[in-house]
């Protein structure tokens, strides 16, 4: 279905911010941020995002999550930055694997759910990581243009 990406956002953004221990930045681009794509899947896909990203921020650290957006080429792209613990070396070619964790619990489906998810929406996943500071995924979709009538 055609979904404004803004709104659905600004939802995940607020319930995840109810974290004491964490600060959400988002920066939404100006205007309307309109995609294709599965409502409720880019909902869980946005939802693990955010979830790995506070799983991944050490207890004794204050959480700092950044979601920025940018708009080029008729596409949209979204960043989500944590100051976690970021992926080790050995894990990240992996990290799209279906059940591979990082984690003790969990079935280790989230990322490769996720990247399915994006590539069902003919958008591309990938991410940046440093050990001990954290990680950036992105995920970029190409927007959606309804034909003019």
């Amino acid at each position: 279905e055609d979904m404004d990406l803004h709104e659905l956002m600004q939802s995940l953004v607020s319930l995840h911010s109810m974290h004491e221990h964490i600060d959400i930045e988002y920066n939404p681009v100006e205007g309307p941020a309109r995609i294709y794509a599965d409502k409720t899947q880019i909902n869980r896909l946005f939802t693990n995002l955010l979830q790995n990203a506070i799983e991944a921020i050490p207890e004794n650290r204050r959480g700092q999550i950044l979601i920025n957006e940018t708009m080029e080429n008729g596409q949209i792209s979204i960043s989500i930055r944590d100051n976690g613990s970021g992926i080790p070396a050995e894990m990240q070619s992996k990290i799209f694997t279906p059940n591979f964790t990082t984690k003790t619990s969990g079935t280790g489906l989230g990322l490769a759910m996720s990247k399915g998810i994006v590539e069902q929406a003919r958008g591309d996943i990938w991410f940046e990581t440093s050990e001990g500071k954290g990680t950036t995924f992105y995920i970029r979709f190409p927007l959606h243009q309804p034909e003019a009538i």
